[in-house]
């Protein structure tokens, strides 16, 4: 490189870098990280992380067939990504679970293991690193799906798996939390077995926010030191009652959730406000028009009871300004441009049950150590 260059990237103050770090896709920002060990540092200093770039990748679901996973792109640039996750040991037995900031979940359970037990593997399809968890204790009425990944690399470099032991995540009656750093479960003792666990979530500032059904949202904040989670309830925003048709996302170190509303042809956006008692503010509500050419889109009585909308907001993307949906009725995958109003057409004959994908192709150290690695067998 050309000295004149080299000291002029050296002269460049943090905030600058930011700006410049901030356009350029993630994988690239990954090279560069090498370039020395101050910018690595800086790469590195939660600060300024939540501003660097996380460019979407596409979105996971779980496969019926041979494969694990399926992988639905959203970039021409993922060819080297195995999707159906094909690289982890005896991944025909296995299935896919969640997946969280670049790190995919799954379970693994066949007559190679002993009738109550599950073994958890996550691994990064970006990289193929992968680590299995020991093996946790199933009751007669449990799933092995009812777990959630945690981690954001924003926050720390460690992840945690929540696992509900209890019926199809009701009456859940034993919760477990595993610290990737301690390498153990660790059991909630003072869980409470009545609280309902739903699919919506969302893993931020080391706090996992769960829809528990009905017009609340389930925090539990990661405490370290071998300590469980701290548990406390957030409200829905006034009037919105329910999150089963829309999502959770995070824009600029916010949690957000995105609701129907109305007849179903306006979304709402709110951010969360950690920092002052929990609160919801409204960001935007996007006219959504008539997008499948019919008319009610949300159907139901008033009160919220028995309501449902046509659509399912799958994922809410901030900075790319998309929201992602489900056509229910006509079961296909659209984008839809929050700046332009156009609804494009992702693919056909989909499911409602995908979940957002952002690469990750740093390699990291609670993955890639030979002391976390264990065969499954």
């Amino acid at each position: 490189m050309d000295s004149n260059k080299v000291i002029a990237a050296a002269s460049l103050t943090d905030d600058l870098l930011v700006e410049i770090l901030s356009r350029v896709s993630f994988k690239s920002f990954c090279c560069f990280k090498c370039v020395c060990k101050a910018w690595l540092a800086f790469a590195s200093d939660p600060h300024y992380q939540w501003k660097l770039p996380k460019i979407p990748t596409g979105l996971f679901h779980g496969r019926k067939d041979s494969s694990v996973a399926q992988l639905v792109s959203l970039s021409p640039n993922d060819e080297e990504i195995n999707g159906a996750l094909t690289f982890l040991p005896r991944h025909e037995h296995l299935e896919f679970v969640d997946c969280c900031n670049g790190l995919i979940l799954c379970n693994y359970k066949s007559s190679y293991t002993y009738p109550e037990a599950c073994r958890f593997i996550v691994c990064n399809p970006a990289t193929q690193e992968w680590r299995s968890l020991p093996d946790i204790h199933l009751g007669p009425d449990d799933f092995a799906c009812d777990a959630f990944l945690a981690f954001d690399p924003s926050w720390s470099a460690q992840f945690h798996v929540f696992k509900f032991h209890g019926f199809w995540a009701l009456d859940t009656s034993k919760f477990e939390v595993f610290s990737s750093d301690l390498s153990t479960w660790i059991v909630d003792a003072a869980w409470s077995p009545f609280i309902d666990s739903c699919s919506q979530h969302h893993f931020i500032g080391g706090v996992l926010y769960m829809h528990t059904g009905g017009d609340e949202i389930l925090g539990l904040e990661v405490m370290g030191s071998g300590k469980p989670p701290r548990h406390f309830t957030v409200k829905l925003p006034h009037g919105h009652s329910d999150l089963v048709s829309g999502c959770f996302g995070q824009s600029s170190g916010f949690l957000q959730c995105a609701l129907p509303e109305e007849s179903g042809h306006t979304v709402a956006v709110f951010n969360l406000d950690t920092c002052d008692s929990y609160k919801w503010s409204l960001k935007c509500r996007l006219s959504m028009g008539n997008p499948f050419g019919r008319g009610e889109l949300l159907h139901g009585g008033a009160a919220g009871w028995f309501r449902w909308c046509d659509y399912q907001i799958v994922a809410l993307d901030s900075e790319r300004k998309a929201l992602f949906l489900v056509d229910k009725v006509q079961m296909k995958l659209f984008s839809y441009n929050i700046i332009t109003g156009k609804l494009s057409k992702i693919k056909d004959g989909c499911r409602t049950d995908y979940l957002y994908y952002v690469a990750c192709y740093s390699k990291l150290s609670v993955l890639s150590s030979l002391d976390h690695r264990q065969e499954t067998r």
